[in-house]
């Protein structure tokens, strides 16, 4: 069935604004604070942010383990100095983080989770056992028994066709085909459009928190020979209501014409309707096989 329509009150940002009031307290070490439109500079050999209506936030980065720096952000060298010292690193995002550009780790940075992800995927049945954790989050019905990688993923692959023929029948768009091909994104359709859009989007959400918890976004357990093996992984998890329900459902909705703005305004409105940047992590340590 379609989804229910936009309410005027659901909120529009995924993040949210930085204050005194809003600043998380925490006990542990938090995942990440994101930023955007503000200076992070050094007083009293404490990291402080100032917003662009002037106010002033001393930030824990002791307490932190990332920084997400949004559009319009500043940051000295020495906040710099101080935030490495604090094993607190930095990333260079888009709005909401949709967008991931680089990240900046320190020399002494907790591997633990690294590591961990490391002896995982070299131990061949113990990566296999990662990745079957995996499909079977996706498709729980499947019997994945006894199945090799290249044997899921033939499953899967199967599966995701069906799912796209699916959503086409229930949202009644024409479908002719997942096509993407780098560099010439205005000539596909209005569907393969919106799917390579939302895509991109939730690739960046996850690259930022696969970062920010100390993983490797370079190491995957089904995803191999592409840039981010394991952002594709985790992301995969999510794909079915973030981007491919996403994309037929506006489809149906835009009479033919894409709208980036009505895209980006529905893909923070699941996003933060499943609370996705609270299940990441989570649901990392799950497929990991930890508790």
């Amino acid at each position: 069935m379609p989804e229910p329509p936009v309410h005027d009150n659901t909120p529009s940002r995924l993040l949210i604004k930085i204050t005194r009031d809003t600043l998380p307290q925490v006990k542990d070490k938090y995942p990440f604070i994101y930023l955007e439109r503000g200076r992070l500079e050094i007083d009293d050999s404490s990291v402080k942010w100032i917003d662009c209506d002037n106010n002033v936030v001393r930030l824990p980065v002791a307490m932190l383990n990332c920084l997400l720096l949004g559009p319009g952000t500043a940051v000295t060298h020495e906040a710099v100095k101080v935030m490495a010292a604090a094993n607190c690193g930095v990333c260079w995002v888009g709005e909401d983080a949709l967008i991931f550009y680089a990240a900046g780790q320190t020399p002494t940075s907790d591997t633990r989770n690294f590591h961990r992800q490391l002896i995982l995927s070299a131990d061949p049945d113990a990566s296999l056992k990662v990745a079957t954790r995996m499909f079977t989050r996706r498709f729980p019905e499947a019997k994945l028994e006894n199945k090799n990688l290249k044997q899921m993923m033939g499953m899967e692959g199967l599966r995701v066709r069906q799912l796209y023929e699916t959503k086409a029948q229930e949202y009644k768009v024409g479908w002719k085909g997942r096509q993407f091909t780098p560099g010439k994104f205005e000539m596909g359709d209005i569907t393969n459009r919106i799917l390579t859009s939302a895509n991109a989007a939730l690739y960046g959400i996850i690259s930022s928190a696969v970062h920010s918890m100390g993983y490797s976004p370079h190491i995957g357990f089904i995803h191999a020979g592409s840039p981010l093996p394991f952002v594709y992984d985790i992301a995969d998890l999510y794909k079915e209501h973030l981007s491919i329900d996403l994309a037929f459902a506006l489809t149906a909705l835009m009479a033919g014409e894409y709208d980036r703005h009505k895209i980006a305004t529905e893909f923070r409105r699941r996003v933060i309707a499943i609370d996705l940047l609270a299940r990441i992590g989570p649901d990392i340590e799950e497929m990991l096989g930890r508790s």
